[in-house]
């Protein structure tokens, strides 16, 4: 039997990685459906690795296999080209016969000869080779499988990110609008609440710019409740059926938010915009109606503040217009008629305990006083009352919602002599027994503001209202 040490040596001269013969087409030869030089690898690696342990096999056989290798790495043996063996390498000589018994094969044919007489002699080596071969399948799946999920991971993370910076687009996008619209609303609002400030904060700029501030994000918070409102209406408009409201094509006309002469707008699209909550600004929005009788009333300012204490006693003491008793059943009526030298109204009440009802009204035509008077009347009477009247028109503001008349119609039916009265504010029910509710509104005009103080709904409870009013230049 061939001992360790002379076989070791004859795989030495053994090129494993198959760089010895032939060219690239040599790969593509297949045995067991592996490609020959890898089988043959194989092949050698299981035979130096078990002979002599697992694998038992006799001389001539040894031989054989020793030749097979000299004559797939070296080629037909050359015996001019071998150095010369001593007299006593029985061994050596042995191996030379066997090699020269080969002829002249290939370098192929002597490793297929190899595996071929390898997988004859030991019976362990075949299964050997398709564990082999399983394991590297299984191994080139996994790598498939891990490249597969690589590939998916990368398009997860980058439709991800694309997400990620679309909404913070969006978000930028939103922001803008929101700081333009709000920019546009502060510069029409900043003259009267700075007006207001300087008369709560006589002399002290910096409370003044605080107040201005929080007037400023009360009213772009209420202006945005008010453009929520309309898109409300206008998708409840879409659900009618056409011709239910009067309108046989069933359209929607355009609802629009309307402000000051020469002042942006914010003009909400009919039912076929693309976002409910779209808006775009306009430059300017006419300061006539149809008729062209009167101006289009603006939107009306209000806000809350907290230092309800500290205004009552103001009031009380005599720096406001003063305290009134509102019986239960009654409604109030302070007429405040327009100044020449004013352009603006700010009105502020509270109340003790519960609150009370309140409203804006504006009474058109010149005032025949310009002194400021209350009126009591009780809930049967109505010469106060003007729901009823035909020449009532809601002008749209931050409370009213959607615009029931936007606009004067001619003095005349059903009133006799008596001016179109227009609502800025319809009467609620306000919670002004906690805060102190304040409010300003442009003049619209030459006229007389009604505002009402509704206690109509009480049956039992009166109330104590305190308030101020006053005009801004």
């Amino acid at each position: 039997m061939i001992s360790s040490d002379n076989l070791e040596l004859s795989l030495k001269d053994l090129s494993l990685d198959g760089s010895s013969s032939g060219g690239e087409d040599d790969n593509k030869i297949l045995k067991w459906n592996l490609p020959l030089k890898e089988l043959y690898r194989l092949a050698c690696s299981f035979y130096k690795e078990k002979s002599g342990k697992a694998v038992h096999l006799s001389y001539e056989d040894n031989l054989k296999l020793v030749a097979f290798t000299q004559q797939a790495a070296h080629g037909p043996l050359d015996l001019s080209q071998a150095p010369p063996l001593g007299m006593f390498d029985v061994i050596g000589k042995d191996r030379r016969i066997a090699w020269q018994q080969l002829g002249t094969i290939t370098k192929l044919q002597a490793m297929e000869g190899f595996i071929d007489l390898l997988d004859r002699l030991c019976p362990l080596f075949k299964p050997y080779v398709e564990a082999i071969k399983k394991d590297k399948e299984e191994k080139a799946r996994r790598a498939e499988q891990e490249q597969i999920k690589r590939t998916e991971a990368l398009a997860a993370e980058k439709e991800r990110l694309e997400e990620q910076q679309r909404l913070e687009d969006e978000k930028n996008r939103e922001e803008l609008q929101r700081r333009q619209l709000q920019d546009a609303l502060n510069q029409q609002t900043y003259h009267q609440f700075k007006e207001y400030a300087e008369i709560q904060f006589p002399g002290n700029p910096e409370q003044q710019a605080v107040l201005i501030r929080q007037l400023q994000n009360e009213h772009y918070h209420q202006y945005m409740q008010q453009l929520q409102a309309q898109v409300a209406t206008n998708l409840a408009r879409l659900k009618r059926v056409p011709g239910d409201d009067g309108n046989e094509d069933g359209d929607d006309q355009p609802t629009a938010v309307v402000c000051e002469k020469g002042t942006e707008v914010v003009e909400f699209a009919s039912a076929t915009a693309k976002e409910n909550s779209q808006f775009e600004f306009k430059e300017q929005c006419d300061s006539d109606n149809d008729s062209g009788d009167y101006a289009v009333i603006s939107p009306a300012n209000m806000w809350t503040k907290p230092d309800i204490k500290l205004f009552k006693q103001e009031v009380m003491a005599g720096k406001g217009d003063g305290v009134i008793r509102v019986n239960h059943g009654d409604t109030v009526t302070v007429k405040v008629p327009t100044h020449e030298g004013g352009s603006c109204l700010f009105w502020e009440f509270a109340t003790d305990s519960y609150d009370i009802g309140f409203g804006v009204y504006f009474e058109w035509g010149k005032p025949p006083t310009t002194e400021v008077s209350v009126h009591v009347s009780e809930s049967d009477e109505d010469d106060d009352t003007i729901e009823e009247d035909e020449e009532v028109i809601c002008a749209e503001d931050l409370e009213c919602g959607t615009v029931q008349g936007g606009q004067m119609s001619s003095a005349g039916s059903g009133l006799g002599s008596r001016n179109p009265i227009s609502i800025i504010i319809p009467i609620y029910r306000r919670e002004c027994h906690q805060e102190v509710y304040a409010g300003s509104h442009t003049y619209p005009g030459e006229g007389t503001y009604l505002l009402k103080f509704d206690n109509s709904y009480s049956l039992w409870r009166p109330k104590t209202l305190y308030y101020k009013v006053f005009y801004t230049r």
